[in-house]
């Protein structure tokens, strides 16, 4: 696989995954990765770390091994209001943002109320990307989702733990709807190991068939290119401004 960057992903500074940021560095260094995006789990999230790991990530250094690092963090989504679990003066701070729902956190509404959860995160400029938007526990309206991506600027993952966990309902066909309907309105997707131990690391063993399957276009892929992908990100920071 000739991927250059895997950018969700957790260290055991999240509670629930089993890596330091060095060992996971220090993995996709040996993959051959360019970018590692760390997106520690926000504070709502049971275990994880508080607000002061993400003010104080500025001691980091953002190259290790060879690679890139951007550390953010994986925010949850609370409502249908799109309120996320970090004020935005940390959010500003943060290298990558992901907001994404979790049924322990949200309560899962109709079609239209969790609809409306995401497509309100999308319209915050400082989000970057949607987290597993696939699970029909709870419905989405993956149309309005892509036309909002495009709109907003904000990507929608195509997360391959999602693919293995039976708790999420109907992954791999609401995975290929979200595919093909990037394909119709040439939306770009990112895809995202959401590795929680180092060897799951840019793992995409599941995923890469869909893409495959549906003849998804590499171009609208950004994981293909480090300069693509940085550059996305860089029109994000404008559009924060």
């Amino acid at each position: 696989m000739d991927f250059e960057l895997d950018v969700h992903t957790h260290t055991i500074a999240s509670g629930h995954a089993y890596g330091t940021l060095t060992e996971m560095a220090r993995e996709a260094s040996v993959r051959g990765l360019k970018i590692l995006g760390i997106t520690e789990h926000a504070h709502n999230m049971p275990g994880t770390c508080d607000d002061l790991y993400f003010v104080n990530l500025r001691v980091v250094p953002r190259e290790m091994f060879g690679i890139r690092l951007l550390l953010g963090a994986e925010l949850n989504i609370m409502d249908e209001q799109g309120t996320v679990d970090l004020p935005d003066w940390i959010i500003h701070r943060l290298d990558l943002r992901i907001a994404s729902i979790h049924g322990n956190l949200y309560s899962f509404g109709t079609m239209a109320q969790n609809t409306n959860a995401i497509l309100n995160a999308m319209k915050n400029p400082r989000i970057d990307m949607i987290g597993h938007p696939d699970d029909s526990n709870c419905p989405l309206d993956y149309e309005r989702l892509v036309k909002a991506s495009k709109e907003y600027h904000t990507l929608l993952e195509i997360n391959n733990n999602s693919l293995r966990m039976p708790s999420r309902k109907n992954a791999r066909e609401n995975i290929i709807t979200i595919l093909k309907l990037c394909m119709a309105y040439e939306v770009p997707v990112i895809l995202n190991s959401d590795a929680h131990f180092m060897t799951d690391l840019a793992n995409t063993d599941y995923s890469m068939p869909i893409v495959e399957e549906v003849g998804f276009p590499k171009e609208l892929i950004l994981n293909y290119s480090a300069e693509k992908f940085l550059g996305y990100l860089a029109e994000n920071r404008m559009r924060e401004q």
